[in-house]
């Protein structure tokens, strides 16, 4: 009975235990706010009392790492090493850059394929919003993982 006890006791204790150990979670990027200066974004009617050093700071940060390549995910929609493979991804290159004009098209040549790819996106479901709306005219088009550029 005693030991029945204890052990019912250190289930409970353990069981509180890792109710109690902090579970933060990270929020999704809200990418509407991407670029912009986030000091500026607060809504209304809320004030912020800041030094001038601090908004020179983050300005600082912003403009040094603002360049670096950071992990993300594109769109690879064309790969092929054909004969006609350099006309084609030309040809697609411009039909996705008049189809998604706010969407950074990507075109290049890695012997002996050539490659189009759309976006820099910076989570998966990013990715997969334009994914579902090119998987019908794209049906081979997939998501990769790669470096991006910083999105703007």
């Amino acid at each position: 009975m005693k030991k029945l006890l204890l052990i019912v006791s250190m289930f409970l204790l353990g069981a509180g235990a890792a109710l109690a150990q902090d579970t933060t979670s990270v929020a999704p990027v809200d990418s509407t706010l991407v670029g912009k200066d986030i000091l500026a974004v607060l809504g209304p009617g809320i004030t912020l009392d800041q030094t001038s050093q601090v908004r020179e700071a983050l300005q600082d940060y912003v403009l040094a790492n603002g360049e670096k390549p950071i992990s993300g995910y594109r769109i690879r929609v064309f790969y092929d090493n054909g004969p006609q493979a350099r006309d084609k991804s030309e040809a697609i290159e411009q039909l996705l850059k008049k189809q998604f004009p706010e969407v950074l098209v990507y075109r290049s040549f890695e012997s002996p394929n050539y490659k189009v790819s759309i976006g820099d996106f910076r989570t998966k479901d990013e990715a997969l919003r334009i994914y579902n709306a090119l998987k019908g005219t794209y049906p081979t088009a997939f998501i990769i993982k790669e470096s991006i550029n910083y999105p703007r």
